[in-house]
């Protein structure tokens, strides 16, 4: 078996053809070519960066995987050649795996770290506590999670310290694992610095440190560097790296940078049902998008979209922006009848975390489409 073998409900779009017309303070509306004037599926683009679809150079791998015959569960060429390909992009000698989803990937690697009478520690945002329907507890068996206060949806020493220093007792789940989202689910970054402190820490006091990495392609190519420096030199020793949300079909990397925490991952895999027996499918594309630096490129033109409909956003009277904009995606606070016309006219989009609007942007995010969404927030603002 190869040693290489993510995550929100979608909101259904609805019908409806937003009025083209000009209004004060919006920018002027795109031209939208072709037939219906728009692609399949066009106001559910902002949903979320997992309404994309796959993107050309995963398309074409996972293609050419299918011909001929190969081996299988993860003993595929391709399977070999990608676990060293991620090796090469993290600068370590780390045991790679593959599963099917981000709630797989994020849960199956907490109980692979953390036994039932223990404890992982998360920020109140978390994915794995808000929307993984228990099933970091599930695979591991009663592993509590342990919420922490967050700034911007980011973990911080002085949090994590309160928390495994709330109780020693034997009647109280004890700590073993921190975990982080990066990017978070609101859409900030971790600086490395910020990751070291944690991780230092949480080393200090025994415990292992997780990052969720669904958004972890957007991180990296907003912070530059080494994708390493913000891994396991700042002190994390698991990462879930995100493939879906990055333009694969589908597949996460689960990468322990210490060997020995994933001694038995693939055990847990098989039992979990997430090991592929035609791994090639999942591995193909993996390979594709690490090539030349695909995975950056896709994710940094992400980031490039959020940041042009922040600007956009900006300069909208009773547009009120609630987050930083440091990676894909926009948060802004709108008026309850904006929010009402804007879903009038068929655009999806996220109202959660803290009130406001969520809009994601993905590699397939256009520059006309990022116009036409400011333009219909436009006009849903100056409707009053």
């Amino acid at each position: 078996m190869a040693r290489s073998p993510q995550a929100v409900p979608e909101i259904p779009g609805t019908a409806g053809t937003p009025t083209a017309a000009a209004m004060p303070g919006a920018p002027a509306a795109p031209a939208i070519h072709g037939g219906t004037g728009q692609p399949a599926g066009h106001y559910l683009q902002f949903a979320s960066d997992n309404t994309a679809g796959i993107c050309p150079e995963a398309l074409d791998a996972f293609v050419r995987a299918n011909a001929g015959f190969a081996a299988s569960y993860g003993n595929d060429d391709d399977t070999h050649t990608v676990c060293d390909r991620l090796r090469e992009v993290f600068e370590a000698d780390a045991e790679v795996f593959f599963v099917f989803n981000g709630t797989a990937a994020n849960s199956v690697a907490l109980a692979n770290l953390c036994q039932s009478h223990q404890a992982v520690i998360c920020s109140e945002t978390a994915h794995v506590h808000t929307d993984e329907c228990g099933a970091p507890e599930f695979f591991s068996g009663g592993s509590k999670l342990l919420t922490a206060p967050h700034r911007h949806g980011k973990l911080t020493a002085a949090g994590v310290q309160e928390v495994i220093q709330r109780r020693s007792d034997i009647h109280y789940p004890r700590p073993r694992v921190v975990t982080l989202t990066q990017s978070t689910e609101m859409g900030t970054l971790y600086q490395s610095g910020e990751i070291a402190g944690i991780a230092r820490l949480a080393h200090g006091h025994g415990l292992k440190v997780h990052m969720d990495g669904a958004r972890f392609a957007n991180a990296a190519a907003a912070l530059g560097g080494s994708p390493a420096d913000i891994t396991w030199r700042a002190g994390v020793d698991v990462l879930c790296l995100g493939g879906t949300k990055m333009g694969l079909p589908v597949g996460e990397a689960v990468i322990f940078f210490d060997r020995a925490l994933g001694a038995d991952f693939a055990y847990r895999c098989k039992q979990a049902g997430q090991l592929a027996s035609k791994m090639r499918y999942l591995s193909g594309p993996w390979l594709a998008m690490l090539e030349g630096g695909t995975w950056l490129r896709h994710a940094a033109h992400a980031n490039a979209m959020a940041q042009r409909l922040a600007r956009h956003l900006a300069a909208l009277p009773g547009a009120e922006r609630l987050l930083p904009t440091e990676a894909n995606g926009v948060f802004v606070n709108l008026p309850e009848p904006a929010i009402a016309r804007l879903r009038a006219a068929g655009w999806a989009f996220y109202t959660f975390i803290g009130g406001g609007a969520r809009f994601m942007c993905s590699w397939a995010t256009t520059p006309e489409a990022v116009d036409h969404l400011a333009h219909d927030i436009g006009q849903a603002l100056a409707a009053g």
